[in-house]
C-alpha cells in the first residue's frame, strides 16, 4: 500500500468514527446542560464551594465567575510547582523557578499547554497529577461553558441571564469530560500507554552511558490532554513519544478525541437553539476548512524533490515511522486547527509550506473545529461577522438567528477578532526588535523569524504547540508568552459574554422573505470565504516574511 492510500484511508477512518458520535455526544452535551437536576456529588460540591446552582447570572457575573475561579487555580498551580521540592511522590526533582512556574501555571489554566520544560526532568506525579491532569479537565469545562454562555444568548429573550457558571463548570467536569476520559483512558491503556506511579529507571547501554526513563500516570493525563484539547504532554517528545503514543492505531484514536467535542458541540448548539440546521452549517463550515488543510499538508508533505524524499515516501525529518508522513499531516492539522497543541511529530521539521499551514490554521483563530467550547464561541462570532457583511451587501439589517446584529454587537465582535492578532504580531515584533530574544533562536532568517512568529501565534491562540529551534526556556519568553496566553484567552471572553448579554435581552425579531437563511450552503460558502478573508488580510505580511519566504525560496 502506498503511503499517500494508507494517509487517505485513515482519513476515510477518521470521518466515519466522528460521523457516528456526532449526535450521540452533541445531543447528550446539550441534555447535560439543559437539564434542571443536580447529581448528589454535585450538590456536595456546591456546598462546599457556597454556589447556589440554580441562581441564573447575567454576562458580567457569570465573567467574574470565569474570571475568580481561573485566578485561583493559576495561584494554586503556581504554588504546587513552587513547593514541588518538599511535596512527596516528587521523584527527587526540585522546585521549579518562578519565571517558568508562571509560565506553566499560567499555560494549563489557559488551555493553552503550553511547555518550556522537559516534562520528565522537570515535574513529578504530585505536580502532574494533582495540578497539570486536573486543570487540564478544568480549563476545558470553562471553554465549554462561556460557549454555551454564548448559546443561551442565542436561544433566550428579553432576558440578561445566561445560566450559572459554577453548574456550567461542574457538570462539564463530571458529566462530560470525567466519563469520556475515563472511557479514552482504559483504551489507552489497553493499547499500551503507560499508567503507573513507579520512577526513574536507567535502561540499557547505549555507547558507554545508560538512558533514563520515568515512569507517571500517563494514560489518564494523555485522555484529557487529547479530549480537552489541552495539549501538554506527560513526556518532551509529547505524542510523538511512545509511551504516550504507541501504535498506529492509538495515534488515530487521540486525533479522534482532539476532534470529537468540537465538532459535536454544533449538534449542541443546534438543538439548544431549536435549529439542528443551524448547526449543521455551521458543522459544515468547521468541516470544509479541516478536510482542505488537511488535504494541502498532506500535499506540501507527500511532494518528493530529490531521492532521498523518494525513497522515504515524502518529507519524513522530523516524523515517526510509525505513523508515516499521512498520519503525522492529519495529527498536526487537527492539533493546531484545534487549541491542543499536541505533536505526534515535529512542525519546525515539516516543509516550509506545511509549517506555514499549521501556524496559519493557529492564526484562523483555531475555529475548524476548535477548542473544547472556544472554537464553537469563535465560529459563532465570525457567523456575526458574515451576517453582518451580507447585510451590507443587500443593504438590510443583518440579523443571526433572530436576533438583530446592531452597532453594539458588531462593536463586540471586532474587539474579539482584533484582539488575538495584535497580541501575536505586537509580541513577534517587540521579539524580534530587541537584542536579546533573538538569541533564542536556533535558525537565522525566514525560518528563525517562523520560529518566534510561530511561538506567539501558539500562545496567544491558547495552543501550545512550537517550532522546536527557539528555546523558549528564558526569562523574556516564559514572561511575554505567559501574558500572550492569559490575554488570550480571558479577553476574548469578556467580549464574547458581552455580546452573549447583548443577545440575550433582545426580542426575537420574526423571519420575513428577506431574512437570510443561515441554514443554507450559501451562507456555509460566506462564512468561509469571511474567515479566509479576515485572516489572510491580518497575516499575510507576517507569512510572507516566514513560512512563504521560505516555502518559495
Amino acid at each position: 500500500m502506498s503511503p499517500e492510500l494508507a494517509g487517505f484511508l485513515q482519513l476515510l477512518a477518521l470521518i466515519g468514527a466522528l460521523a457516528l458520535a456526532y449526535i450521540p455526544v452533541g445531543n447528550y452535551m446539550a441534555k447535560v446542560y439543559s437539564s434542571k437536576k443536580h447529581l448528589r456529588v454535585e450538590k456536595w460540591i456546591y456546598k462546599a464551594i457556597g454556589a447556589d446552582p440554580d441562581s441564573e447570572m447575567t454576562w458580567s457575573a457569570y465573567l467574574r465567575g470565569v474570571l475568580a475561579f481561573s485566578a485561583v487555580s493559576v495561584l494554586f498551580l503556581y504554588l504546587l510547582q513552587r513547593l514541588q521540592g518538599v511535596l512527596p511522590g516528587s521523584m527527587g526533582f526540585s522546585s521549579v523557578d518562578p519565571a517558568q512556574s508562571f509560565n506553566t501555571a499560567v499555560s494549563f489554566v489557559t488551555n493553552t499547554n503550553w511547555q518550556s520544560y522537559y516534562g520528565e526532568q522537570t515535574v513529578g506525579h504530585v505536580v502532574q497529577t494533582a495540578g497539570l491532569a486536573v486543570q487540564n479537565f478544568l480549563s476545558a469545562a470553562v471553554g465549554i461553558a462561556v460557549a454555551v454562555a454564548l448559546v443561551r444568548g442565542f436561544a433566550r429573550s428579553r432576558t440578561g441571564e445566561l445560566g450559572n457558571f459554577w453548574t456550567d463548570l461542574v457538570r462539564g467536569t463530571l458529566r462530560v469530560l470525567v466519563p469520556m476520559a475515563a472511557i479514552a483512558a482504559i483504551i489507552l491503556v489497553a493499547c499500551g500507554v503507560i499508567q503507573n506511579f513507579s520512577g526513574i529507571h536507567e535502561v540499557g547501554q547505549f555507547m558507554g552511558g545508560s538512558q533514563q526513563w520515568n515512569g507517571g500516570a500517563v494514560a489518564s493525563q494523555e485522555a484529557i490532554k487529547e479530549l480537552g484539547t489541552n495539549g501538554g504532554g506527560y513526556f518532551n517528545a509529547n505524542s510523538a513519544h511512545p509511551f504516550e503514543n504507541p501504535t498506529p492505531f492509538t495515534n488515530l484514536f487521540e486525533i479522534f478525541l482532539i476532534l470529537v467535542i468540537p465538532f459535536s458541540l454544533t449538534r449542541t448548539f443546534g438543538v439548544m437553539v431549536g435549529s439542528v440546521k443551524q448547526g449543521y452549517a455551521i458543522l459544515a463550515t468547521m468541516f470544509t476548512i479541516w478536510v482542505a488543510f488537511v488535504a494541502l499538508m498532506m500535499w506540501t508533505e507527500f511532494a518528493h524533490h530529490g531521492p532521498a524524499l523518494q525513497a522515504a515516501g515524502g518529507a519524513m525529518e522530523g516524523k515517526e515511522t510509525r505513523f508515516g508522513v499521512g498520519a503525522s499531516s492529519i495529527f498536526a492539522v487537527s492539533t493546531t486547527l484545534t487549541s491542543t497543541g499536541a505533536v505526534d511529530s515535529f512542525h519546525s521539521s515539516f516543509t516550509g509550506l506545511g509549517g506555514g499551514i499549521a501556524m496559519l490554521s493557529m492564526m484562523l483563530g483555531e475555529i475548524a473545529p476548535g477548542g473544547t467550547g472556544s472554537g464553537l464561541y469563535g465560529i459563532l462570532i465570525m457567523a456575526v461577522i458574515a451576517v453582518f457583511i451580507a447585510g451590507l451587501m443587500v443593504g438590510r439589517t443583518p440579523e443571526y438567528l433572530g436576533k438583530k446584529i446592531g452597532g453594539r454587537e458588531m462593536k463586540l465582535a471586532a474587539c474579539y477578532i482584533l484582539i488575538t492578532p495584535a497580541l501575536v504580531l505586537v509580541f513577534t515584533a517587540a521579539s524580534m526588535a530587541l537584542p536579546t530574544p533573538p538569541h533564542s533562536m536556533l535558525n537565522s532568517g525566514a525560518h528563525g523569524f517562523s520560529e518566534v512568529l510561530y511561538a506567539f501565534t501558539s500562545a496567544a491562540n491558547n495552543n501550545g504547540s512550537a517550532f522546536a529551534g527557539l528555546n523558549a526556556n528564558t526569562d523574556w519568553f516564559n514572561t511575554m508568552t505567559g501574558l500572550a496566553m492569559l490575554l488570550g484567552r480571558f479577553l476574548p471572553m469578556v467580549f464574547v459574554l458581552a455580546l452573549a448579554g447583548s443577545l440575550a435581552g433582545q426580542q426575537p425579531v420574526p423571519v420575513t422573505a428577506g431574512t437570510l437563511r443561515t441554514e443554507k450552503p450559501l451562507f456555509t460558502g460566506l462564512l468561509v470565504g469571511a474567515i479566509l478573508i479576515v485572516t489572510g488580510l491580518t497575516y499575510f505580511p507576517a507569512l510572507a516574511l516566514g513560512p512563504l519566504a521560505e516555502g518559495l525560496a
